[in-house]
Parts: C-alpha cells; sequence; structure tokens
C-alpha cells in the first residue's frame, strides 16, 4: 500500500498520557470523591435512572492497582459523526487493554450502534489497529446515527453481548449517544446483565462540555484546520482587495467553531448564534451590522472582507423561527399537494401570501427569491422545512447587498461590493488530528479501559486540565447521568444530555467582543497556518484559543 510520508510518520507517533496513567497499569489506583446529581430536574433523573445516578466522580492516581483481576471482552461502538482523534481513542482502548491482559479481546462493531443490533463486528489485533494510529476518520470501522433508546433494542444488545461473553460497551460519541450510553447502562444494570457501559464525549461542534468536560474531542483540529483556510482566505481578500468572503462553518445548535476561527483568525465580522437569540436579533438587524462594516471599510478604500457565519444562526432569530413554523404548518396534510400542484412560481407566491401571518410574510418578503424557494421546495420526510439545508452566507451576503443598495441611493455608501461564499463543515471532520487530539483522545480511550477494569457502569471517560502539557493531565471518570436533565423533544419528556451554547459572560466570547469593533472596520487579520506537527512544543502543542481563555 501507498502511503505518504506524513502518513507513515504519523502511525509512528507516540502519543502522550497523563502522568498518572504512565506508570503500566500495575500502578494505577483510583480516588474516590464526592456523589453527583444531575444538573437540573434532579428528582426526574433519579427515577428514571435508579441504579447508575448519584455515583461518585473518580480520580486515577499513581498507586498499587487494586481492581480485581478478570478477563475482559469489550466491545467499542463510534456513534453520530465523524471527528478526528476517533481511531485514537480505540487504539488506546486496545493497548490499556493488551497491556492488562494478552488474552484480553476488543471488538469494534460496525458501522455505528446498529452493529451491535445487527452483531456485525470484527476482533481487532495489533496488524489491523497499527494501519490506523494518528489517522483522522472513523472508517476503522466506520459509524452510524442509529439510536439505542427502546427496551427491545436493550434486549438484543444484551443478548449479543451474552453471546460473545462481552463484559463492557464503550460508545464514542456526542450528547445524544452518551445519553443512549446512559440509558443503555441503565438497562444493563437493572437487568443484571454484568455488562457495563462508558461513553467519551466526541463533537467537532464543541457543545458537549461543561465543568468536568473540558474539550470534546475533534474540536481541536477541525477548527484549526478551518481556521487555517479561513486565514488563506483572508490573505487573499488582502491581496487582491477585491471581495468580500461570507464563511459559513458549522455548529448548528451553537457557535463554538465559529467563535473559535474567529479568535484564531480576527476576521471583520463573527456571528454568534447564541448573542442573535439574547438580543433578539431581526434578520434586517443582522444585515445592517455586516452592512456597517461594509460601509466603514470602503470609506477607507477597502472594498474586501471576511464574514463568519455559524451554520445555524437563522435558526436564534425569532422572527425566522415564527416563519419556519407558520411554513410547516401552511404546508401539513394535503395542502402540501396543493400547493405542489400550483404550476409557476407567482402563483406559489400568492398561496403563501394568504397562509401566512402579515408579521411573517414580511420576513418572507426580504429574503432573495432562492432562499425563498428553498424553504419550500426542500423539505424532510415529514414536511417539515430542512432548516439546516439554507444556505445561510448567502442569505446574508445577499442581504447586505440590499441594504448597501439603498445606503448607495441615499448618499451615505459609495463603494463596491463582490461577494464571494463557502462551507467549511466536512473539510475539518476526518483530518489528520492534531497532537493535542491525538494525545487527548489516546488518553480518553486507554482511560476508558481503565473505567472498565475498576468496574464502574455509566461512567463517561474524562481527562481534564487541558490547558497544560500532557504530563498534567487529570484523568478519571464522571457519572453520565451528572450532565442529565429532562427536555422536550418529539412531544415527550426525555433525559437529554444538556448541550453546551457558547456563553455571552465567558471569557472567549468577552475577548471577542473586546476586539471586534477594530477588527469590523481595520484589517486585522491573522494567519494560524496548517495543524504542525512536528518542532517546538508551543508550535505543535497548542490547545485552542476557546481553552486557552477560560483556563488560561
Amino acid at each position: 500500500m501507498n502511503i505518504s510520508p506524513l502518513q507513515k510518520a504519523r502511525y509512528e507517533y507516540s502519543p502522550k498520557l497523563p502522568g498518572m496513567l504512565k506508570g503500566g497499569i500495575s500502578q494505577i489506583c483510583v480516588e474516590v470523591g464526592e456523589p453527583t446529581q444531575s444538573v437540573a430536574d434532579q428528582d426526574k433523573i433519579k427515577a428514571l435512572f435508579p441504579n447508575t445516578y448519584g455515583k461518585n466522580e473518580i480520580t486515577f492516581k499513581q498507586g498499587t492497582n487494586t481492581s480485581a483481576p478478570k478477563k475482559q471482552v469489550v466491545g467499542v461502538i463510534l456513534s453520530g459523526g465523524q471527528a478526528p482523534g476517533g481511531h485514537n481513542v480505540i487504539c488506546g482502548l486496545y493497548d490499556a487493554l493488551k497491556a492488562t491482559d494478552a488474552g484480553n479481546v476488543l471488538y469494534g462493531f460496525k458501522n455505528g450502534p446498529s452493529g451491535l443490533l445487527e452483531d456485525d463486528y470484527l476482533i481487532f489485533d495489533d496488524e489491523y489497529i497499527d494501519q490506523y494510529r494518528n489517522t483522522g476518520g472513523f472508517d476503522i470501522i466506520g459509524s452510524g446515527r442509529t439510536k439505542l433508546e427502546t427496551e427491545e433494542q436493550f434486549a438484543v444488545a444484551a443478548e449479543v453481548c451474552k453471546k460473545h461473553g462481552i463484559t463492557a460497551i464503550v460508545i464514542i460519541g456526542g450528547d445524544d449517544s452518551n445519553t443512549n450510553a446512559a440509558v443503555l447502562a441503565e438497562y444493563f444494570a437493572a437487568h443484571e446483565t454484568g455488562v457495563q457501559v462508558i461513553g467519551c464525549p466526541k463533537t467537532i461542534d464543541g457543545d458537549l462540555k461543561n465543568e468536568d468536560i473540558e474539550c470534546s474531542f475533534g474540536f481541536d483540529t477541525a477548527t484549526k484546520t478551518y481556521s487555517e483556510v479561513i486565514g488563506n482566505i483572508e490573505r487573499d481578500a488582502n491581496s487582491a482587495k477585491k471581495y468580500w468572503h461570507f464563511v459559513k462553518v458549522m455548529g448548528r445548535s451553537a457557535s463554538h467553531v465559529a467563535l473559535e476561527c474567529a479568535l484564531e483568525t480576527q476576521p471583520n465580522v463573527c456571528l454568534i448564534s447564541e448573542e442573535v437569540a439574547e438580543k433578539k436579533m431581526s434578520l434586517s438587524q443582522i444585515a445592517d451590522y455586516i452592512a456597517d462594516s461594509v460601509e466603514k471599510r470602503a470609506a477607507k478604500g477597502m472594498n474586501f472582507g471576511v464574514a463568519i457565519i455559524p451554520e445555524g444562526v437563522v435558526e436564534f432569530v425569532p422572527e425566522f423561527s415564527v416563519l419556519i413554523s407558520e411554513i410547516n404548518e401552511l404546508l401539513a396534510g394535503s395542502k402540501a399537494d396543493a400547493f405542489n400542484a400550483l404550476p409557476t412560481w407567482k402563483e406559489k407566491y400568492e398561496f403563501i401570501e394568504k397562509g401566512l401571518t402579515a408579521e411573517s410574510m414580511a420576513v418572507f418578503a426580504i429574503l432573495p427569491e432562492g432562499i425563498q424557494q428553498q424553504l419550500f421546495l426542500e423539505r424532510d420526510p415529514h414536511g417539515n422545512v430542512q432548516v439546516s439545508l439554507i444556505e445561510s452566507e448567502k442569505l446574508f451576503s445577499e442581504m447586505v447587498r440590499s441594504k448597501l443598495a439603498e445606503r448607495k441611493a441615499a448618499g451615505t455608501y459609495k463603494g463596491k461590493f463582490s461577494a464571494l461564499h463557502h462551507f467549511f463543515g466536512y473539510e475539518g471532520r476526518c483530518a489528520f488530528p492534531s497532537n493535542f487530539d491525538a494525545d487527548y483522545c489516546y488518553s480518553l480511550g486507554y482511560n476508558a479501559f481503565m473505567l472498565i477494569q475498576y468496574g464502574y457502569n455509566g461512567y463517561l471517560s474524562k481527562v481534564s486540565n487541558l490547558s497544560k502539557p500532557a504530563d498534567e493531565w487529570v484523568a478519571g471518570g464522571m457519572p453520565i447521568t451528572k450532565m442529565m436533565n429532562m427536555e422536550r423533544r418529539h412531544g415527550e419528556d426525555k433525559p437529554v444530555i444538556r448541550k453546551a451554547l457558547v456563553e455571552l459572560d465567558g471569557k472567549p466570547f468577552k475577548y471577542f467582543e473586546a476586539h471586534r469593533d477594530e477588527w469590523a472596520v481595520e484589517t486585522a487579520f491573522t494567519y494560524p497556518g496548517a495543524i504542525q506537527y512536528f518542532g517546538p512544543a508551543e508550535v505543535c502543542d497548542i490547545t485552542t484559543r476557546t481553552l486557552a481563555l477560560e483556563k488560561g
């Protein structure tokens, strides 16, 4: 097989471990911390998780290993979207498992949780796993989005585990996947299956975080990948001096990716969805905000710039959310057939005008025609608007163009405006992991096996103190139920892990807020460059700006 020199070098990279995990398996012991409770809705969560709720946080430290010797047969699942470093979680898990007892076995269930339900698996060996060390992607076993949430599924999972003598399952995923891990752990405990469940925190969106989980894995690599390209675009913009680049980045529910990329590259504009919601900003106000930067820069002879747009920002605009609800209602049931039967867009537009309230029609009317049609022509299987498909970068550039035309007519704007559009998403999800993510993920996997060895169930593998060198990282575990609250999902109250949104009083946002007015007018671009894997630690092992500001 032909491989690149970098790929060969990454295979040979030895990930760094936290100090307390370095001395060999026989020299790792447990320090038991305080009992825990859920982040909210304590009585309801406790009632739903009587066997796994309220357990103690634990920290590993150097000392004599007191776990009972036992052959371990472990299954591992990759769940949800890809994130750089997932392969290293499995490598760390495998290495700890084999270092404890060469007879231990690791099953990889293929293509996500469905692999467990369908008994579709492979058994890892050294030759196979060595092909994936320190590489990006989830192709080692594949991933999937099947949810483990019904009693029937749990019963099938228990039977598959019993068939293979599996003692523990490790689920590598985001908030929904780890919610499923907690529910599965409770089922296994209630039915005395003897099977443990351990979760690992993954998502490039950065919204699986709290006082215990300082950073989800993959966020570091993905944001560095996006920031490199945004920096390249900034340099091009500053060279050509004739384009405004509108860059959409991943982040449907939270704006952590957009904020981190802004801190790395200092663009002229970066929208933060959480601030849009807090200030109840309208689409028109957002467009005016961007147009202000365009106008002020044009007055200085700079008809170019860069604006970063979070993927899900339109869902945070109150008037837009109301519009979407009305459109979904307008097209419910047989009314959708009547709408689709209309032969021209003009007739469809008249249908829409009659069906929407005056307030929502006013919002709809200011949208570019392409976006209007997108709202009505691209719907999910339930007939609802697929908001994630809306090209918000094009929406805002067109609205800014209209605002500038009005200003030009009023004589307040004399510049030129040409827009280019980009969406950075999949480009970052399978990148070669940074040294940080390679180390962090390997530690999460290694640590997950220690939680298994010591008999914990319903716990999340936890590595903290991440803004310091890896030797100072702290490894341990926390009950997944600690992160949970009740939320309304599909008309029912469900226990779920609370998503972490950008905190508007947090240090990362406050730093951004203090500098953005200057960035909006001046050309203050910074150019992070490519991820570095070899060289001084201050270049190769740096954490994200978000983590540095939060913990620095």
